[in-house]
């Protein structure tokens, strides 16, 4: 019979924590697991309710932020930059690729820094550079000051995204996490929408002002915005789930303990080297299936960048231009958030990725045969839905793959971001302004990459549900039946340091 209590060095990495509270951490632990099943449900749901109140409003409002500072010149296209800073040809289409030479660079050897760190602090101060930097914008007198100035962001902004993904599966269990990583997403959809608003008002009011460009305002104010939020999050979000002491201690002991059940592995420090666990990671196959599904992806999705100019060829004026572009991200944001709750009550990934991809092909297949001013606009709505309303899916299946400890997931969630933010660097070529208005080599290259995912997506499952199947036969050789213990709430409570953690499909 195996020995079912846990250890607190068994379920976390204690690091910056007083011996003192270990123990403490520990009796409570203790506690936690004689609850009865209706108990520990009730202190789990409080727990849930309260880590949702301080976590998911200030990492989906850093993701808004996050995406308007980034896509920012998108609109200010529209608002005149090219002409203004004197570019031509694809320079503009260089200025979008060069952002993610910097992001690529930057996103591993950040996550690695942010599992050793305060995530509060560590994320609160490059959220703070990245604001002074995107404000640089407003600045810039020339093409090869404005490419110097993308690169830049794009380096101190590649800690966000993958970092927030992380930080989320520290703090959630599997079931709990695509729609928590939804309504993540769904602000980076919705900054979409609030850019065509935003970019639309400044236009509007503020062209020429003080003598600046209305683009030039556009930067100055978002960038503003960014910098002073910033210093709230530093207040506001948390660390990890034994280190964040606004958190009593025992709800401290019940967040380490509710992920340790739910995963059965501990989501400490690895006990090997950095450049060890990294190599561990890098030579998974599964690793480079989900990089590849998300390098496909995102090529595809690569087409909001060009949403603005797209429907700049309906041939309305630019301020009616801009507000066209909100409705689409509106409509994602809602089937992300759908789609998200169904993902996670069905304990499924990838068909629920998939199938919004195939509707998402459709759209590029229709963009490509029409020059149909409402067609178009239906197309762009399937676009947006089938590339961007199921990524935060996909994004919780990094995290259903690579589960603990804390150190590995962490890497694998940066490389996967990483290199599938290499599709950003060509798929910006993809939309030469002598391509318009049709742009057919961009819709069908599109309609292949995703093709490519959905393929890859498949595959992967196969293999993983294989894996599952495998890891079933040995436990029940293994343990028997006699170990298992599955409490109303549908946690097992088989000895966590021995159960397998199985991947989520």
């Amino acid at each position: 019979m195996a020995d079912k209590k846990l250890s607190v060095l068994q379920i976390e990495n204690v690091n910056g924590v007083d011996a003192a509270n270990v123990s403490e951490l520990q009796r409570e632990i203790d506690a936690i697991a004689a609850l009865t099943p209706e108990e520990y449900a009730l202190e789990e749901k409080a727990l849930v309710r309260k880590i949702d109140f301080r976590l998911m409003p200030m990492l989906f409002l850093l993701l808004i932020l996050n995406y308007l500072d980034r896509n920012a010149l998108a609109s200010a296209r529209v608002q005149g930059i090219e002409e203004d800073l004197g570019m031509k040809g694809t320079d503009f289409n260089t200025a979008i690729s060069v952002l993610f030479a910097g992001y690529i660079l930057g996103g591993v050897p950040a996550n690695i820094i942010l599992s050793k760190s305060r995530p509060s602090l560590f994320i609160g101060a490059f959220v703070f550079i990245w604001g002074v930097v995107s404000l640089c914008t407003a600045w810039v007198k020339t093409y090869h000051q404005l490419l110097a100035v993308r690169v830049l962001l794009g380096l101190v902004e590649a800690s966000y995204f993958p970092g927030s993904v992380f930080l989320l599966s520290s703090w959630y269990r599997r079931s709990e996490l695509a729609f928590r990583t939804a309504i993540l997403y769904c602000g980076s959809l919705l900054a979409g929408a609030f850019s065509g608003f935003i970019s639309a008002g400044v236009e509007a009011g503020l062209n020429g002002v003080r003598g600046l460009e209305s683009w030039r305002w556009l930067f100055l104010i978002e960038g503003a915005v960014t910098c002073f939020i910033a210093l709230v999050a530093v207040l506001i979000l948390p660390d990890y789930p034994a280190t964040t002491k606004s958190l009593s201690m025992r709800q401290r002991a019940l967040a380490v303990y509710r992920l340790e059940v739910d995963s059965g592995v501990k989501d400490g420090e690895a006990t090997i080297g950095v450049l060890a666990n990294l190599k561990s990671v890098v030579v998974d196959w599964r690793l480079w299936a989900l990089a590849v599904i998300t390098a496909a992806k995102t090529t595809a999705s690569a087409v909001t960048q060009f949403i603005p100019p797209v429907t700049k060829t309906f041939g309305f004026s630019k301020v009616n231009t801009l507000l066209l572009t909100a409705p689409p991200y509106i409509v994602a944001a809602i089937f992300s958030l759908v789609l998200s709750h169904y993902s996670d009550r069905k304990g499924q990934r990838c068909y629920f990725f998939v199938v919004p991809c195939a509707f998402g092909m459709l759209g590029f297949v229709i963009a490509a045969a029409t020059l149909n001013i409402a067609a178009r606009y239906v197309a762009i709505i399937l676009m947006i839905c089938g590339m961007h309303g199921n990524f935060n899916v996909l994004l919780a299946w990094y995290s259903g793959v690579f589960q603990r400890p804390r150190q590995r997931r962490a890497v694998a969630v940066a490389f996967i971001n990483s290199f599938g933010n290499l599709a950003q660097i060509w798929s910006p070529y993809l939309y030469p302004k002598s391509d318009g208005p049709r742009y057919s080599v961009a819709f069908i290259t599109n309609s292949v990459v995703v093709a490519l995912a959905i393929v890859l997506c498949l595959v992967l499952r196969f293999f993983l549900a294989r894996d599952n199947a495998r890891m079933d036969r040995e436990e029940a050789d293994l343990y028997g039946d006699d170990e298992k213990d599955t409490g109303s709430d549908g946690v097992s409570r088989i000895a966590p340091a021995q159960k397998q953690p199985r991947y989520v499909l």
